[in-house]
């Protein structure tokens, strides 16, 4: 049994030490710019939205709660306190998207191929969005950083990845992953 808790203690150390130098890494490419920022929305408790679903009715739509709101705060401090540069924040249209970047960066544009297509109602927009976020990306200044707030679906349909609430998740211009960091709520 005392050779199971040494093990386990050398593996724990190991592993944090692995950690940070990820973390060190991801750091350094964001300060370094020409990423593509993906941000899944802070914390909205629940899945999906609503069957009477107005997008331009936030009272219709799963919107962030107390803690998503601290969780985007917390977003926006990170990339202030490790002055990472960013060329333009851009949104999906939904409420908890928007409220994220609102909370966390302030100033962001919206774009329709940043919405959800999780629901069968927008599902047929799936590739077309896609494919307006390949054009999107193709003419970009990649100068800064881009950071775009978005959906679970989206993230895991160009990155292969699945996220959590709040999660960042760093690719290059061809979706392929560089990094992630964890944002708790």
């Amino acid at each position: 049994m005392r050779l199971f808790y040494i093990i386990l203690i050398i593996f724990l150390i190991l592993t944090n030490g692995i950690k940070a130098d990820t973390e060190t890494q991801v750091l350094k490419n964001l300060k370094n710019g020409g990423n593509l920022i993906f941000i899944r929305h802070a914390y909205a408790p629940g899945g999906g939205d609503p069957d009477n679903f107005d997008l331009n009715d936030c009272s219709t739509q799963r919107n962030l709660s107390k803690t998503g709101r601290e969780q985007a705060k917390k977003i926006g401090k990170f990339f202030h306190e490790n002055q990472i540069p960013i060329d333009k924040v851009i949104s999906s249209e939904w409420c908890r998207c928007k409220e994220t970047a609102k909370i966390a960066f302030k100033r962001f544009e919206t774009k329709d191929f940043l919405n959800s297509f999780f629901s069968e109602k927008f599902s047929k927009n799936r590739t077309k969005q896609i494919e307006d976020l390949n054009k999107y990306i193709d003419r970009w200044d990649r100068n800064k950083n881009l950071v775009l707030v978005t959906h679970y679906v989206l993230i895991t349909e160009v990155l292969n990845y699945a996220p959590r609430s709040g999660e960042i998740v760093i690719s290059d211009i061809k979706f392929k992953k560089k990094g992630n960091i964890e944002i708790k709520y």
